[in-house]
């Protein structure tokens, strides 16, 4: 009995001292998640008060400032940020506080419609004189989309603007005018010798070298002048993350600095004043610390400059520190100073990286030198490359889908290829280029630059092979979780033979990854998707089994459009290859200008619309064999138990240019989604002649509750009274662009939906909108509001 009493006695001291510490330790998890709150909030709160002000928007006025960042220089315009010192108003007798003023500015100088204006050179460090026209951050928001607005927020810029180079109406002294050279401050030093070094290096490069903005990106992270076509060979073989600073590149030069400081520090007596391990970590780190900052503080680079710090720092404190302990205080550090990181692709992939190799090979050292022969130590050290490129391709699969919607099958080999020859050749050549005095540039330049060229003879067919990208919906957070924990268990340590029927047994956890989202729709349901593209429509519309793509968007330059930018991503998103019907309102940009590079990547069974036989769309859908009829009042289709029925142009309309010698608006397809409880109206941009026209075909009898794609997006040439008071809808989308030059949707239009009670849901304010429509019930998630609520939490 006291046995027992004692051995009860034991056990409560035991449960006594786990729970006091379990206390101590959740209070300091409090406290750590109270103070980070805290500073994430002040620091949000600093960024926030760096908004402009709404009644400066479109506003002309003179600002004074200091260019602060690498310019960039496009085919057509230049682009920099700005640090703002002063700002003033044309009316003198109005001033503006600059404590509700941007502090920082990302400008773009254009040379005119006509060319009439020549760009200057922008140097990081000059302070300008510039009258400017600048507007809030604002973004197209869509589902899996770039949030370009968060992007503004995390570089710390309030608004963006143009240059307003002629400065016509404006007096003398608004001219844009260089008040100095340099200003110097630690930034604009750091940016003024990226600026000289990307010069040398497009200076000393091979003349008309298509890899020269790749050697750039390696020695600087400035990947702008990277070619478009080049990036998706990049991303389509999995090897876009060699194309930046990459962790390893930083760890190469700072091991190279922390050897040679070492070799130089042990002559003589030198060791007697301070151990040659000490100076060989501290002169690395600062290697390392320098290089981070020239190649502009990116995120992978960050992480590896602050493990080297905290292996330094170990080193001199006589300190044993293990792998994840550097891990943990990279990640804290990078999170302290900018806790925004955690919402960038960059971040989760550098580290989650780093965490799966610490965690899946600990102290693999190969094969003692002692013992072996070479061939065993080669084949040794190609077998443990091997598995760290299977675990980080595994580990990274439930982020790469997560971010990108995409997975490089042929990544593997693409990598196995190119990691030597860009991290050991090409990338210390272009380092060297960039540094090295003529001719020795152009030697080490063209080596660097050759080597590429190898690189890119043996992905670019890689690239083109059907199967090499496999596109799969973004997964659920729950099957990422699940995922996740099955990796984990299959690149656990330890041998592979023994345990390799575990390990597949862990790898089918990544299965519903993999799986097809699914959605909710019965007969009779649909769903449709505006989808936010600026000035420009295009809308989704899906049944049960069916889609319809109704519009492309419009052609934002010569080498993007709203296509590939806003509505592929978002197909891709939700996994959708196959596409029943594209159906195309008209032939303006507006609505066509992201058509073939959606054709390109997504599969379609017909085409229907009102275009000319001449068109570079009709002939594109000649060449791939692709169904297609003309857009004529009076067809009509049932899909899944929902009706669509074709109001204009009329029934006479063909793709005969004699049809389309007038205004293409005239000619739009205008088409009506319905089931028996609401109906969607898809207008294009339908002109008063048409709306007439469907006014006078429509039946009172027929009506149900609708919504209306408002015409034209708001042109004062549509949304007739007769128009509106025939279809009465209950809610009015605009598709239109942020402060468009065409000033849409026009007042007086606003005013006639105002007075019939009509609520008018813009695109610029609720980013895409989501309706579904089942049974008697109609929802409408508006994205913006969706993403604000995540930005929030």
């Amino acid at each position: 009995m006291l046995g027992v009493l004692g051995f009860i006695k034991v056990f409560r001291q035991l449960i006594d001292h786990f729970m006091v510490k379990a206390i101590g330790i959740l209070a300091w998890v409090w406290i750590l998640f109270v103070l980070g709150l805290a500073w994430s909030a002040y620091l949000t709160q600093q960024r926030l008060s760096n908004d402009l002000p709404v009644e400066l928007e479109g506003v002309t006025l003179l600002v004074t400032g200091v260019v602060d960042g690498l310019p960039g220089l496009g085919d057509q315009s230049l682009r920099f940020t700005f640090a703002v010192e002063a700002a003033q108003l044309e009316d003198d007798s109005l001033t503006i506080d600059l404590k509700h003023f941007p502090k920082r500015l990302s400008l773009g100088w254009y040379p005119g419609w006509r060319g009439e204006v020549t760009l200057p050179v922008i140097k990081p460090g000059q302070r300008w004189q510039l009258p400017v026209v600048l507007k809030r951050a604002h973004g197209l928001m869509n589902p899996h989309g770039f949030d370009f607005e968060r992007w503004m927020f995390q570089q710390n810029l309030g608004a963006t603007g143009s240059v307003k180079a002629s400065a016509k109406g404006l007096p003398r002294s608004w001219r844009p005018t260089l008040i100095k050279e340099f200003h110097l401050t630690f930034t604009t030093f750091v940016e003024l010798t990226r600026w000289h070094l990307r010069e040398r290096i497009k200076q000393a490069a091979p003349e008309d070298a298509r890899y020269v903005g790749v050697l750039i990106a390696l020695v600087m992270g400035e990947q702008n002048a990277i070619a478009q076509d080049d990036w998706k060979v990049f991303n389509a073989t999995g090897i876009g993350h060699l194309i930046s600073i990459s962790g390893l590149h930083v760890t190469m030069l700072a091991g190279m600095g922390a050897v040679l400081a070492n070799r130089l520090w042990r002559r003589k007596s030198l060791p007697m004043i301070c151990a040659a391990q000490k100076v060989g970590a501290l002169c690395g780190f600062l290697v390392a610390l320098i290089y981070t900052w020239l190649a502009g503080f990116q995120i992978p680079a960050q992480r590896t400059m602050y493990m080297v710090g905290v292996v330094a720092f170990a080193v001199w404190m006589g300190r044993i520190t293990r792998a994840f302990d550097i891990w943990w205080w990279a990640l804290f550090i990078v999170l302290f100073l900018d806790p925004w990181a955690a919402y960038t692709p960059g971040f989760w992939l550098s580290f989650g990286a780093v965490a799966a190799i610490l965690f899946a090979m600990p102290g693999q050292d190969g094969l003692s030198e002692y013992g072996y022969s070479r061939s065993q130590r080669w084949w040794q050290s190609f077998k443990e490359a091997s598995r760290v490129q299977a675990v980080v391709t595994l580990a990274l699969l439930p982020l790469t889908l997560y971010w990108f919607s995409q997975f490089s099958l042929v990544s593997p080999l693409a990598n196995a290829f190119a990691i030597p020859l860009v991290s050991f050749i090409v990338t210390p050549f272009a380092m060297l280029g960039a540094v090295l005095p003529s001719p020795l540039s152009q030697v080490t330049l063209w080596i660097a630059h050759t080597c590429m060229e190898l690189v890119g003879w043996f992905l670019n067919p890689m690239a083109t092979w059907f199967w090499s990208v496999a596109y799969f919906a973004q997964p659920h957070w729950i099957w990422m979780v699940i995922s996740s924990l099955g990796i984990l268990y299959a690149i656990r340590p330890g041998p592979l033979l023994k345990t390799y029927r575990s390990r597949l047994l862990g790898l089918c956890c990544c299965i519903p990854l993999l799986l097809p989202k699914t959605h909710s729709l019965n007969e009779g349901d649909f769903r449709v998707t505006v989808l936010d593209v600026g000035q420009g429509t295009a809308v989704l519309v899906e049944t049960k089994t069916k889609r319809l793509l109704y519009d492309t968007g419009p052609k934002t330059s010569p080498v993007s459009d709203a296509g590939e930018r806003n509505v592929l991503p978002f197909l891709r998103g939700e996994g959708i290859s196959f596409i029943d019907r594209l159906a195309i309102s008209h032939k303006d940009t507006d609505h066509v200008g992201g058509a073939l590079s959606l054709l390109k990547s997504i599969q379609f069974n017909d085409l229907i619309g009102t275009l000319p036989e001449w068109h570079f769309l009709v002939r594109k859908a000649k060449e791939l064999k692709l169904p297609a009829l003309p857009c004529q009042a009076g067809q009509s289709w049932r899909w899944d138990g929902v009706l669509f029925k074709v109001w204009h142009p009329e029934s006479e309309t063909s793709f005969a240019a004699m049809h389309h010698s007038g205004k293409p608006n005239a000619l739009s397809c205008v088409i009506e989604v319905r089931n028996d409880h609401y109906s969607f109206w898809l207008t294009g941009d339908v002109e008063k002649g048409g709306e007439f026209l469907i006014a006078n075909e429509y039946k009172a009898s027929d009506k149900v509750a609708s919504i209306l794609l408002v015409p034209h997006h708001g042109s004062a040439t549509s949304s007739s009274e007769i128009f509106l008071d025939t279809l009465a809808p209950n809610w009015a989308v605009v598709q239109a662009g942020y402060r468009n030059r065409y000033k849409h949707p026009n007042k007086k239009v606003v005013e006639r939906y105002v007075e019939r009670a009509i609520p008018i849901l813009e695109s610029t304010h609720t980013g895409a909108q989501i309706w579904e429509f089942k049974g008697a019930d109609v929802s409408r998630k508006d994205w913006r509001e969706v993403q604000r609520r995540t930005w929030h939490q």
